[in-house]
């Protein structure tokens, strides 16, 4: 090897050293420059670990102090905290009949409203004779619209109406798309769904104001939590009523009014008689008599719950769903029950 190749390999040896030097001061310097970048991720997945750990604790007390602590108490004393009546509407089967029951079993008179007479009669006489507290009994059809209205205020007219828990509630013959629905479907929904709640809170609570007691409980929905394809019209009406709920609380707890939005999730009534599946009654599908137990309890402590502690769970996971999951897992859910009650019809 001659003298000059020598001297590039040694010139090249040099230059590798220094540019390995260069390198691993560029690593340091880009270390340096970067590391209050890395301590405010730091900070920020420190807080995220906070939120989700203080989160988890604050729903699981929520879960234990309604679900739970209630039924090993003494039971509230409806009567005295909100007054001598209740009025229950859609009252003839499933979440309402055993909620009126409930009601009754805590020495609450009641008013029940249907549409059929016959059946509030049989009603009425049981809740009486079997929990001695008066009833009533209003005849009314709430998908008519307005014209009802006035034969119900009449009715109610000096009693002292201390609850009210709007359940009337219209569902699809199954889940299907809003195109398939009838123009008489689409007013009957927003006449029962949401027109119903209304006059009525809104021919009770003036009075409610000005004895500054009362509870209005509005039976909502988990079709309201978020956007519910092929349930499109029930949900968003269900969606109404649970912020009409939260708002009317604002605006009338300082006037010593509770207003409960009540968002069951399935539960084994008419509502799903279309699906063999959800008519069973199982450990996330309660009976409309276990589901009405737990929901009384929940009376005038939470303003917003689903009023039974496995549909609490789902609720809260259901929240931090992302919109366009709960879609699809709600399409798929929907449109397969709607395949399953579309099979069973006679052709």
């Amino acid at each position: 090897m001659s003298l000059s190749d020598a001297g590039e390999a040694v010139s090249s040896c040099l230059f590798d050293m220094a540019a390995v030097d260069s390198f691993s001061l560029l690593l340091r310097e880009i270390g340096r420059s970067c590391n209050c970048y890395i301590e405010t991720l730091a900070l920020i997945g420190a807080l995220y670990t906070a939120k989700t750990c203080f989160t988890f604790v604050n729903d699981t007390y929520t879960l234990i102090r309604l679900h739970f602590i209630p039924r090993l108490v003494r039971r509230a004393d409806l009567v005295k905290l909100y007054g001598k009546w209740a009025v229950v509407t859609g009252c003839t089967s499933g979440i309402g009949k055993s909620y009126a029951k409930e009601l009754a079993s805590r020495k609450v008179n009641i008013i029940l409203i249907s549409r059929n007479k016959e059946k509030l009669e049989v009603l009425a006489k049981e809740i009486a004779d079997t929990y001695k507290v008066e009833t009533a009994i209003v005849v009314a059809d709430f998908s008519k619209g307005s014209e009802i209205y006035p034969a119900i205020k009449s009715a109610l007219a000096g009693k002292e109406i201390g609850i009210l828990v709007n359940n009337v509630g219209l569902f699809y013959t199954h889940p299907d798309y809003f195109t398939n629905l009838t123009e008489d479907k689409i007013w009957e929904l927003i006449n029962v769904n949401i027109g119903a709640a209304n006059m009525m809170v809104h021919m009770v609570l003036p009075e409610m104001v000005q004895r500054k007691k009362g509870a209005i409980v509005n039976v909502s929905s988990m079709s309201c939590c978020q956007p519910t394809p092929l349930m499109t019209a029930y949900s968003a009406s269900k969606a109404y009523l649970d912020h009409f709920s939260r708002a009317l609380h604002y605006e009338y707890a300082p006037q010593g009014i509770f207003v409960q939005s009540l968002i069951p999730f399935f539960i084994s009534t008419n509502l799903t008689k279309f699906s063999e599946q959800l008519t069973k009654k199982n450990f996330l599908v309660p009976s409309a008599e276990e589901y009405a137990r737990h929901a009384v309890t929940t009376l005038g402590i939470s303003r917003r719950t689903t009023g039974y502690w496995l549909h609490t769970i789902q609720f809260l996971m259901a929240q931090y769903l992302p919109e366009w999951l709960w879609a699809w897992g709600a399409y798929r859910l929907n449109n397969s029950l709607r395949l399953e009650a579309t099979s069973q019809r006679p052709h």
